[in-house]
This record gives C-alpha cells, structure tokens and sequence, in this order.
C-alpha cells in the first residue's frame, strides 16, 4: 500500500511513520510513505503557496496552482489509482469501519492543509473525499494524517506481530470497546489482577471479558450500544454488570466501579 503526503511539512508525517507499527510495516514492504511539499512547485522567487482570501477576513488560504501541480507529479510517479483525501474538521468522521474500508485501498493521497485552508475550487476539481479525526481544529493536516495512516497501517497483513491483536481492539468486530487487560505482578499497591483471569478456564475468561467489553461500552461510549447487534446473552451479561456497578458505587471496593 502506498500513502502520498501532500503538505508544507511532508517530512513531519514521514518521521512519524518511521516508528512503532507504522515503521515495521514500511520495513516488510507492506507500504511505503512519500512525501510531497507544493513550495517545491510553487513560482516566483518566494515559492509563494497561500494568498488572502477573498470578502476579507483573518489568515491564509492555499493557492490552487502550486497543489494541483504537486498532485499532478505524485498522480505521474506512480501509475496506480489513487484516492484523494482531505483531512478537514468538515469531514466525515474517522471511524473504524472507514479505516477498515481504506485499508483495502492500493495508494491513498492525503492532503494536509494549513492556515485557514485549501481554495474551493481545487477541493471540488482534485479531492475524492473529506475526512476528521474529531470535532476540533488543529493546524494543520499533518498530525490528522499520522493518525490515518497507523490506523490504516494495523490493518495491512502482517504489520502486526500478533494479528488477533487487531481483531481484539476497541471498534472492532461488534463495535464495542476493548475490556481492561493486566500484567505482571499479579499483586501491586495499585490492587491485584482479577482472579479470573489466573484461573485457566477460557470459558470464564471469555465470560468475563466479554462482561467487561459491555459494561466498559455502557459506562464511557453508552451510544454505541444503540448500533451494536446483542444477544440475549450479552443483555444478560450487561444487565448483570449495571447491577453490580451500581452496588458498586454504593459500597466502593479496591477494584473500582468500572472492573466489577
């Protein structure tokens, strides 16, 4: 899979994405990442890539000519389709089944903006969609790109080590959250792991972090339970897991409210 980075600073995102799994996915040839900065195509002797905007108002605006002609030299590098993302807070969310269909894709263009951002015109001519990684502004594209490719990047064959390690990630699957893990030591001032999960029997275990995913969903994402499919049974396990937390709060124990 292969990410094009069109943006002022294309060596931001590229660092980012030479570490973690993003990193090691590059190493085993699953994508590769390029960069490409519209000052290089921009003309006259300041490499001018933003002007002020038209009606007045505060900041910049990024040129039409110098990101149309750097997305034209990444569209000639390689012959391969390429989907044009804009990464905007006027997007559509960012979600995991969004990552899921992305990470089928062969070559994903992302264009970071910056300033108060892109002309119209070249968004309505080159952009194939518009996406945001929350309700929230930052200044530029970059970061909001980093994201989009490790998430895209987990999903490729083999980037991970452990690949039911993707399978189990919050969002996933039933779209719930992930339940709470633990480690070594068994026994810590901060409290001690839940005997279940010490026990051996994969039965329970599986009982109680499927109780858990629920009960962890309830509590932080309750609105996600409105679009999960449940069964019976995990309206039993959760309806078990209100009552217990509920108890909970009245009679606080060391595990906390949300572990029960």
């Amino acid at each position: 899979m292969r990410f094009d980075i069109l943006s002022l600073f294309p060596e931001f995102v590229e660092q980012i994405s030479a570490h973690g799994v993003v990193g090691r996915a590059g190493e085993r040839g699953l994508l590769s990442v390029h960069g490409w900065n519209p000052r290089d195509y921009a003309e006259g002797n300041y490499r001018r890539v933003d002007d002020r905007p038209f009606g007045g108002g505060p900041g910049m605006v990024m040129l039409i000519e110098p990101l149309r002609a750097a997305l034209a030299a990444m569209r000639a590098a390689d012959p391969a389709p390429v989907r044009v993302i804009y990464l905007s807070p006027q997007g559509r969310p960012l979600t995991q089944a969004k990552v899921r269909q992305l990470a089928f894709m062969p070559r994903i263009a992302l264009l970071c903006g910056r300033y108060e951002g892109v002309d119209e015109r070249l968004l309505q001519a080159e952009v194939d969609e518009e996406i945001s990684i929350g309700d929230y502004v930052l200044s530029g594209g970059e970061l909001a790109a980093a994201v989009l490719i490790d998430a895209v990047a987990r999903l490729q064959e083999g980037a991970l080590n452990d690949a039911e390690s993707a399978v189990q990630d919050s969002f996933e699957g039933d779209g719930l959250l992930d339940c709470p893990h633990y480690t070594r030591p068994v026994e810590h001032a901060l409290g001690s792991v839940p005997e279940v999960l010490l026990s051996g029997n994969h039965a329970a275990i599986a009982y109680w972090r499927r109780q858990q995913s629920l009960g962890r969903t309830w509590l932080r994402r309750p609105e996600l339970l409105n679009e999960a499919e449940l069964s019976k049974g995990d309206r039993a396990l959760l309806d078990d897991f209100r009552s217990r937390w509920l108890q909970a709060v009245d009679e606080p124990d060391d595990d906390g409210p949300d572990t029960v």
